[in-house]
């Protein structure tokens, strides 16, 4: 077995835990604990583990972003304070930024409300090449706007559409997905499961510590005080969208370090299975890198190493003889 292969093994049986069967029926506070940290006992393991994974993916994007055929599509939901924007800082820290798009929600326009509710969704979708991810998504639809059913008025729906709408929504948003991972852009559902008492720490933290102060807003508390509607929304929403093609993943957030972990996790584990490679050269354009080669030892001014490069690739020993 490979060191790839190894690897590949590891990452598999670690979020195996975090995957929703596709088919099965969640209930989120039952099925998956916020707190668990899958045996690892100590932060500074977990920013260890991290390191590595945000290495891994800063490799495996460079292969994705040389092929230029497959995109990758990172939804990524929570409740409020789970953590979202600092696990995409941490996890997306070793990537060049010219091959990731972050792309956050808010609350849609008049010229949005005007088409189909995943049109503007649609608008933001990564090329190939390239990691676009939706802080928040068009999972809003089907929570946010299922706990907040007025939302519906505004999106001018006609009636005959308005029956059975939760399931229709189910059914578009598979659909779209399937849609997107036969052309080559795979999906990466990320929901960062935070408990409502850790929340109520990190929604106090933002009010004690002035340099958080900003963070902070009413709205949290009135979206807090509908818990119970959203835990039943989302658990609705896990049972009814896993799917084969785009699995949800219900990764711990009561840890931020852990949630870290588990996000980068399921990224590198979807990127090893696609495999990006490095485009290869024909023989024609090989016999031209040589020339060129040729052309610009000749060029390497007195003293100097006609290619610095493959001097400093031999081993010590021959060098120094």
């Amino acid at each position: 077995m490979t060191d790839t292969d190894t690897a590949r093994k590891r990452i598999d049986e670690f979020i195996a835990p975090f995957r929703v069967k596709p088919g099965s029926k969640v209930t989120l506070a039952h099925d998956f604990d916020p707190a668990f940290k899958a045996g690892i006992e100590k932060k500074k393991r977990g920013v260890e583990l991290l390191e590595t994974g945000v290495q891994m993916l800063a490799e495996y994007q460079a292969r994705l972003a040389a092929q230029d055929t497959y995109g990758v599509l990172v939804v990524l939901q929570a409740m409020d304070a789970a953590g979202k924007d600092g696990t995409i800082r941490h996890v997306m820290s070793g990537v060049n930024p010219q091959g990731v798009a972050v792309h956050s929600f808010k609350v849609p326009s008049a010229e949005e409300l005007d088409h189909d509710f995943l049109w503007r969704y649609a608008q933001r979708l990564p090329s190939r090449g390239e990691i676009g991810i939706f802080n928040r998504s068009h999972y809003e639809e089907v929570l946010v706007v299922r706990v907040h059913p007025e939302n519906l008025d505004r999106q001018k729906l006609p009636k005959d559409t308005r029956d059975d709408i939760w399931q229709r929504r189910y059914r578009a948003i598979n659909d779209w997905e399937h849609y997107l991972c036969e052309n080559g852009f795979r999906v990466v559902k990320i929901f960062l499961n935070l408990s409502k008492e850790e929340q109520r720490r990190r929604l106090l933290r933002r009010i004690d510590l002035p340099s958080h102060n900003w963070k902070f807003s009413a709205a949290d508390l009135k979206e807090r005080a509908r818990w119970d509607d959203y835990q039943k929304a989302i658990s609705r929403c896990l049972s009814h969208t896993s799917t084969e093609w785009a699995p949800w993943w219900v990764i711990p957030a009561d840890r931020k370090w852990f949630a870290r972990i588990g996000a980068a996790a399921v990224l590198v584990h979807t990127l090893m299975d696609i495999d990006p490679q490095f485009p290869a050269v024909d023989d024609e354009q090989r016999t031209s890198l040589l020339e060129v080669k040729a052309q610009l030892e000749a060029e390497a001014p007195d003293g100097a190493a006609p290619d610095p490069f493959e001097e400093e690739q031999k081993p010590a020993e021959t060098a120094a003889s």
